[in-house]
């Protein structure tokens, strides 16, 4: 669908409010501009409505499943409430636990800190870090990159078929990648998964934000995704789906709130019976605004309706897409295709530009935020684009000056607050940085590309 049949299409919704959106910052060449906060990958910013929920809440704060007092009595109803609308948004199955966390990276460590004895995981390596590298005590097989949906499956089925049926399995997949933006096949995934005896967990980070998640039709055992990028504040995540494996692994932390008795023994020791609950992996003083404000922003996005954020956001996506069409020097990075259906990001490199300094030069000249680096993906932008895979790089910029040859690519990305005016003018950057060249001089400052001021 076009960018103008899009615009014209009444589904396609206004942006939400976010914070930030006002905010203006000063160019290198003089003058500021309203910020364009296109890195929504990495973090989106909280919705008004969040921010919002949370400062009514903030002077009736007060320590949960502890205290007598009223206050504690309200938080810990608002933290339990928190809860179940997590699980009704997640469409969680009876039975399934939703366990609070610091994030999607927390969540999948602790799920790895859970998985039974003598476990096998199968993780694709186009997966984010988050969920490549937890299964330290596991025996982990890494699945090479497919090149379509059809293929992702395929590769799944023949590695489960070779695997030991008799001891567990556990799948590890993302829903949207971080890198390309494309969706993933889900659903069939989890039912290979299943067919052969193992467990799926779904990392939906970059999923939950931009489309409904139903653990139930997806079929899958688990879900984990970050606060931070669902449109709340730092700090808080969600692990949610089966409860046998949490609940008969140790605690993740140990400390009260997870334990349920604690007594002496005669010779010195102690003898601890802990919580079956989602309480078990939540030891210590939860929380409460986070586990609030993921609630708040699940609630947002479900009364927004995401048939209406979905189409807003392939409008946003096309403008970006049929606006740089005519810029051969641009070349956008994807797995499954052009055409692969996808949420609001998109990777690219731009030839003959260390996209470092391009980055720099969106920021310094046009008050445009996107990521630059191997977004926390190494293996997968590596095959992306054609690098060796021993080759050394970081998670942001690598150590080269504008003008080198770099290992990173340039990452784009935007959602529920992202208004035209922000990708329009991203478009109108990119295309006069490409004919014009930078306006300012930069060079290298701590591994990453910055404005020279001192000429």
């Amino acid at each position: 669908m076009s960018v103008s049949t899009l615009a014209t299409d009444p589904s396609v919704c206004a942006p939400l409010p976010v914070l930030g959106r006002d905010v203006t910052v000063p160019l290198v060449t003089g003058g500021e501009v309203t910020y364009a906060a296109l890195d929504y990958a990495a973090s989106a910013p909280a919705l008004q409505r969040v921010w919002d929920d949370v400062a009514a809440y903030a002077p009736y704060y007060g320590s949960v499943h502890r205290g007598a007092g009223y206050l504690s009595q309200l938080s810990t109803d608002l933290f339990e409430n928190a809860r179940r609308t997590v699980a009704e948004f997640l469409d969680c199955r009876d039975g399934d636990q939703v366990v609070f966390t610091r994030s999607t990276t927390d969540s999948l460590n602790l799920l790895a800190a859970a998985l039974p004895a003598g476990c096998q995981v199968f993780v694709f390596e186009t997966e984010h870090h988050a969920a490549l590298l937890p299964w330290r005590d596991a025996r982990v097989t890494v699945l090479d990159a497919p090149r379509g949906p059809r293929q992702a499956v395929e590769t799944l089925e023949r590695a489960l078929a070779d695997r030991d049926p008799h001891g567990p399995a556990l799948v590890c997949v993302t829903g949207a990648s971080n890198v390309t933006g494309e969706l993933w096949p889900v659903r069939e995934l989890a039912a290979a998964a299943h067919a052969h005896g193992a467990r799926i967990v779904l990392d939906a980070a970059q999923l939950a934000p931009h489309h409904p998640v139903s653990v139930e039709d997806l079929d899958v055992d688990w879900v984990a995704f970050s606060g931070h990028k669902l449109y709340a504040p730092f700090g808080s995540g969600v692990l949610a789906g089966r409860a046998d494996w949490l609940r008969e692994a140790e605690p993740y932390l140990a400390g009260g709130g997870a334990s349920r008795k604690v007594t002496r023994r005669t010779d010195g020791g102690v003898d601890v019976e802990w919580h079956d609950s989602a309480a078990r992996h939540e030891a210590g003083s939860p929380n409460v605004i986070g586990a609030y404000a993921v609630a708040s922003a699940c609630k947002a996005l479900t009364e927004a309706g995401f048939d209406t954020l979905v189409a807003r956001e392939q409008y946003l996506v096309a403008k970006v897409r049929e606006g740089l069409a005519d810029v051969p020097q641009v070349r956008f990075l994807s797995l499954f295709g052009d055409d692969a259906p996808r949420v609001g990001v998109l990777s690219f490199v731009v030839e003959g530009w260390n996209s470092s300094h391009f980055a720099a030069a969106l920021s310094a000249e046009y008050g445009i935020g996107v990521r630059d680096g191997l977004f926390c993906a190494h293996p997968l932008v590596r095959t992306l684009l054609g690098s060796d895979p021993q080759t050394q790089g970081e998670c942001g910029a690598p150590e080269a000056a504008p003008g080198e040859k770099s290992l990173n690519a340039i990452r784009v990305s935007f959602g529920a607050g992202t208004p035209d005016e922000h990708v329009e003018r991203f478009v109108r950057a990119v295309k006069e940085l490409v004919t014009d060249g930078a306006r300012w001089n930069y060079r290298t400052e701590d591994g990453r590309c910055v404005p020279d001021r001192s000429a």
